[in-house]
């Protein structure tokens, strides 16, 4: 079988809505440009910009614990690095988040919005560079589409695969040979990527991305037949190159 790339991800700001690239440009040892590039500290926070560390994401708004995020969809503008949100189709905020003007225009929505699961009064953040995801590591996240199909045999159930918020969803595969490729390297296009690690996944994905219920049980529903947690692997880009969605992943020899 033949493995392609069906679809690539990035996700601006931690929590909101992914955003579909056909194709993109490949950095080493970079994430996706903009990939988790700001964040919302949940009142009070230690993310420092001067001296930007990863940080766990209880720290921050996250879809684990504050699902009525999902229920909103952002659009973001990379070119000015503007978003806006928007509910139930109508725009509710819209700000450049390079900007502390712009922020506070989000901040102030997001402080209404979220307000019984706040800490505090909400704060973007960004560094330059910086990345907010749940690895320390800057890399690329990966899903096979035939396990989340396999997934969806045992459920009993359709599955939305941006559940998993993944950046590259690949298809042609066998259910779960993903796990065959850690510690190999990977060629797409004139790019390279090298998997180091399975994806342990959290309640997160107990949520659905288009309603924002909070109706699986993921995680649980792994354990129970397949004896761990784990759904899709984390990549190091070490060539870069341009991808493009339908492009070929081989394994190097």
């Amino acid at each position: 079988m033949t493995a392609t790339i069906a679809s690539i991800y990035r996700y601006p700001v931690k929590g909101l809505t992914p955003e579909p690239m056909p194709s993109v440009t490949l950095v080493p040892g970079e994430t996706l440009p903009f990939d988790r590039a700001y964040a919302v500290e949940n009142g009070p926070g230690r993310f420092d910009a001067a001296q930007p560390k990863h940080l766990p994401k209880i720290n921050f708004l996250m879809l684990m614990r504050d699902e009525r995020l999902a229920t909103l969809r952002s659009n973001f503008e990379a070119a000015t690095e503007t978003l806006t949100i928007l509910r139930d189709g109508r725009q509710v905020a819209k700000g450049q988040l390079s900007t502390k003007l712009g922020r506070q225009m989000i901040e102030q929505f997001l402080a209404a919005y979220m307000k019984g699961a706040l800490r505090g009064a909400p704060k973007i953040v960004a560094a330059p560079g910086h990345s907010f995801s749940d690895v320390a590591a800057k890399c690329l996240h990966i899903v096979n589409l035939a396990s989340v199909r396999d997934l969806e045999r045992v459920a009993g159930r359709p599955i939305d695969p941006l559940r998993f918020r993944a950046n590259l969803y690949v298809d042609g595969l066998e259910p779960w040979a993903e796990f065959g490729w850690v510690f190999k390297t990977l060629a797409v296009a004139d790019a390279r990527v090298t998997v180091f690690h399975r994806t342990q996944r959290c309640d997160a994905t107990n949520v659905d991305p288009a309603t924002g219920a909070r109706d699986m049980a993921v995680p649980a529903l792994l354990q129970r037949t397949w004896g761990h947690t784990d759904f899709g692997v984390y990549a190091k880009v070490d060539i870069g190159g341009n991808i493009t969605a339908g492009d070929a992943v081989t394994i190097e020899s």
